[in-house]
């Protein structure tokens, strides 16, 4: 079992910054990929970035040039860097632990509880 805790998120103005991040813990594998989602009222959750334990990362259309996803394996943490964030980021913003295991049937996603992430003048 992994647990995720995200802290971060909070209230800012169109073209502010945030730094959102997910520390996990618990029965921790490697390799694995940690990542971000978010969901927005009456949307589904989608995709925000991922990065793998290796370093490889992907991200959504909407925040590339914006976003910057990273990680301290040390530490078992995740962190998101959101620069000039706008309006349609307004979302809640889940914290994804999934190992990278051969064997699929372990590749299943563990979620934080999520953190509010307004972005509003």
């Amino acid at each position: 079992q992994v647990q995720l805790v995200e802290s971060g998120g909070g209230l800012v103005q169109p073209g502010g910054s945030l730094r959102l991040s997910c520390a996990a813990s618990g029965s921790i594998f490697s390799p694995n990929t940690m990542g971000w989602y978010r969901q927005a009222p009456g949307k589904e959750r989608e995709l925000v970035a991922t990065i793998t334990s290796g370093g490889s990362t992907k991200y959504a259309d909407p925040v590339k040039g914006r976003f910057t996803i990273s990680r301290d394996n040390a530490k078992n943490t995740v962190y998101l860097q959101m620069n000039s964030l706008k309006p349609e980021d307004t979302a809640v913003y889940y914290c994804n632990y999934k190992r990278d295991s051969p064997y699929n049937y372990l590749n299943y996603d563990h979620w934080g509880q999520g953190t509010q992430v307004t972005v509003s003048s």
